[in-house]
């Protein structure tokens, strides 16, 4: 099968298209046909091992210390179920789906376990569309739900909001019933307002932690939101999550904690199975879509990480794997449900 690999750390120049085995799925996984996979905020970390400040050497042990220890980058996927172990009952073979596996989608063939992040893909999505849900959906709705504790009625501004996570986040606070303000560039402005934001505030000419507002929820996205400027923005229970933190922020976030009243919540998104599930349902119901930004060929996934590392990119840049012509067929019913 065709996948991209990388042997050592660097630029977009260390991934190479080569031939690999297909892998054969054991009795507890099912074999998915990957159609379209995205260039994440974690892939670009496991390649350049760039890492939050504090973070080097901890990359290094998690990634690998002389060189990548899972050469197949790729973090989320949509795709067919080709074939499934004997102990399989969730996904029949036919199944479109959609993942949120730990990398491996630069591949023609994953293998999955059935009880891990896989859910049936949206019906009203199509692969291109779909293969960018789980990275910054599921990473949002983590840090605004389960770590937030967001509720309705609260008001939220979103650092970074027309990033992967940032526009997922501005998508799913407004579902939650809170006020949201998105804070992006000049020319993104447009795209934030559409996605639901009610407020939107273009750094380059408005410095958002002097305009005298507090909110309930800040949601930093792109690590420029600081606690040392952040909490005089917060409201008296106010939370300050930081999605791309340095460790300051994790080892500052357990002292903040136990003082009470605002907090500094700092953490990793679990990617867990019933998240998107979740997402699932909203996007079936209307009431989310990722932002895709760019589609690129397998072939020019070198082009694709070298737009990425310009830092513009607007929501996700989805990397297609099957053929053109098979990607915008519509679901197919199925008797399994995840």
């Amino acid at each position: 099968m065709k996948a991209v690999t990388y042997d050592k750390y660097g630029g977009p120049e260390v991934l190479k298209l080569v031939e690999l085995d297909k892998p054969v799925p054991n009795d507890n996984e099912v074999l998915v046909r990957i159609y379209a996979t995205s260039v994440s905020a974690g892939d670009w970390r496991a390649r350049s091992l760039e890492m939050p400040t504090g973070f080097g050497l901890i990359g290094r042990l998690v990634f690998g210390v002389f060189g990548p220890r899972k050469r197949v980058l790729g973090q989320e996927l949509s795709g067919v179920v080709e074939a499934i172990g004997r102990q399989v009952t969730k996904f029949a073979v036919g199944d479109q789906v959609i993942a949120y596996p730990d990398f491996g989608c630069y591949a023609e063939y994953i293998t999955i376990p059935e009880d891990s992040a896989i859910a049936l893909k949206p019906v009203n999505l199509n692969f291109e569309e779909a293969a960018a849900i789980a990275f910054g959906g599921c990473t949002a709705l983590d840090f605004l739900k389960e770590m937030g504790n967001i509720q309705s009625g609260e008001t939220v501004l979103v650092v970074g909001a027309s990033g992967s996570t940032g526009s997922a986040a501005v998508q799913l606070a407004k579902y939650f019933g809170a006020h949201v303000t998105g804070v992006t560039s000049t020319g993104n402005l447009e795209l934030v307002s559409s996605i639901g934001a009610d407020e939107v505030i273009d750094y380059k000419h408005e410095d958002f932690f002097r305009n005298g507002k507090t909110y309930d929820i800040i949601v930093d996205t792109v690590g420029t939101a600081p606690w040392s400027v952040s909490r005089n923005s917060l409201t008296k229970t106010g939370r300050l999550l930081v999605i791309s933190g340095s460790l300051k922020d994790m080892v500052q976030a357990s002292f903040v904690s136990k003082a009470g009243g605002k907090k500094l919540i700092s953490g990793v998104s679990t990617g867990r199975a019933e998240s998107l599930r979740f997402l699932v349902k909203l996007i079936e119901a209307g009431d989310f879509k990722p932002v895709v930004d760019r589609v690129y060929p397998l072939e020019k996934i070198v082009e694709a990480h070298a737009y990425v590392d310009t830092g513009r990119k607007r929501g996700n840049v989805v990397i297609t794997i099957a053929p053109r012509e098979t990607l915008h067929r519509p679901a197919q019913m199925s008797a399994h449900s995840t």
